[in-house]
């Protein structure tokens, strides 16, 4: 049996590639007003939460400032982004990966299995028995899918200016306008911090074998 299905592997790696163009030129685009705001409104610095700074051109897309640029490649990259979102639920809803690989069971909850999950990360000791993911990886995955991801299409969706209007119920819940353009890019600087850990730990995990299994789909064991 194929560790990872056609439909995870696909994406996996079609969403990579999203993610890398949205965050890119989410900072291009962050470069014209670095400061944030929590409220419906915010214009002065003195009444920003935080003061962002601002991006180097190697970091953003475009390569140089450009507001209408970035945004170009922002919206234009948003769309497929929500939509392979859409098609993964559905994959791994119908397919079962969901309910036998990534949902946590009430054993896991407790406080001892999630200490010796957490100390096996710790000596690197991934090994998961006959499950697919351990404790850790369920919740983190989860979080990722439940939470960062759909967030980002939400806050997106409620600061587009064409949909802000069908949106201003969501935004009215967080606190208006400028609070979902904070909770956006606390969204977006969550997902980078798990793809950095999820990087990290792939390559301290036979990164070949991840690759490859990522790639080809792998075999799960015997």
């Amino acid at each position: 049996m194929k560790r990872h299905a056609l439909s995870t592997r696909i994406w996996h790696w079609a969403n990579f590639a999203c993610l890398v163009i949205l965050f890119m030129s989410g900072l291009n685009i962050s470069n014209a007003h670095p400061w944030l705001y929590w409220g419906e409104r915010g214009f002065h610095p003195s009444e920003a939460w935080l003061a962002v700074t601002r991006f180097p051109g190697w970091a953003t897309i475009p390569g140089y400032y450009s507001l209408a640029g970035a945004r170009e490649w922002h919206l234009a990259v948003a769309w497929p982004f929500a939509l392979l979102l859409a098609f993964l639920w559905l994959a791994i809803l119908i397919n079962g990966h969901f309910r036998r690989d990534l949902m946590t069971r009430r054993r896991e909850w407790r406080g001892s299995a999630i200490a010796a999950d957490i100390r096996a990360h710790l000596r690197f000791d991934f090994d998961r028995g006959d499950a697919k993911f351990n404790f850790l990886q369920k919740l983190s995955y989860g979080v990722v899918l439940g939470i960062l991801l759909p967030g980002m299409v939400l806050t997106g969706m409620g600061i587009s200016p064409g949909l802000e209007p069908i949106m201003r119920p969501l935004s009215d819940l967080v606190g208006g306008r400028q609070s979902m353009r904070s909770l956006h890019f606390i969204l977006a600087w969550g997902l980078f911090g798990f793809l950095v850990l999820h990087v990290a730990l792939v390559l301290v995990s036979n990164p070949v074998k991840q690759m490859r299994a990522m790639i080809t789909g792998g075999r799960d064991a015997a």
